[in-house]
């Protein structure tokens, strides 16, 4: 079953009023999306990387937003914190004056923040992992159960993420990320679609 963040479908309910009345950015894949002060930004379509740079000029994943889920400027105090498409995308920004004057509104996006946190706190919690490849194993049934979308396969994984992507979100090389891949594809726990995009096919019951 593909996990859908809690709040999302009362999210969209609150904001289609929104959506009429204002205009959506569109982005293509690669861009870099602003960070504006005391504005977030709501993904309707498509995905958005968040990263950050360390002291070493490495790029680190912090997480990922998809539709109906948000991210900006009031939501981190990380200083070099970056947005970054990873496909074609619409977003919608909003004031956080308008969000704390709007009750049903402010709720719902709590409620967004709430499954961004759980994403986050997913992440940090395979670091912890000694084995990479339980690490890269748990980082894809992580992405699975958030964005997968059901192919006769499985849960096929319709992400840009590179390799390094991924061992950046692990604390690892791209080489290990990349070795780590191809055994669970000889497992069969992984497999390529005929767009060579990745299908989990394995996981586990909760």
């Amino acid at each position: 079953m593909v996990y859908t963040p809690s709040g999302q479908q009362g999210l969209r309910s609150s904001l289609e009023e929104v959506y009429q009345r204002r205009d959506l950015v569109h982005l293509s894949a690669g861009s870099k999306v602003p960070l504006l002060r005391n504005h977030v930004w709501l993904v309707t379509r498509g995905m958005v990387k968040l990263s950050c740079m360390n002291e070493q000029g490495d790029d680190l994943l912090l997480g990922l937003a998809g539709p109906n889920e948000i991210f900006g400027e009031p939501l981190t105090n990380i200083d070099l914190y970056e947005a970054t498409t990873i496909g074609d995308s619409d977003l919608l920004c909003l004031p956080m004056d308008e969000i704390e004057s709007t009750p049903h509104l402010a709720v719902t996006l709590v409620r967004a923040m709430t499954s961004r946190m759980r994403q986050s706190e997913a992440l940090i919690a395979l670091l912890g992992l000694r084995r990479i490849e339980e690490r890269v194993r748990g980082f894809l049934e992580l992405l699975a159960q958030d964005y997968g979308q059901p192919c006769e396969q499985g849960l096929l994984l319709n992400l840009r993420l590179t390799h390094q992507d991924i061992a950046n979100a692990l604390s690892t090389t791209r080489v290990t990320v990349t070795r780590v891949l191809g055994l669970l594809r000889e497992e069969g726990w992984l497999q390529l679609d005929e767009q060579r995009q990745l299908v989990v096919s394995h996981l586990p019951r909760g």
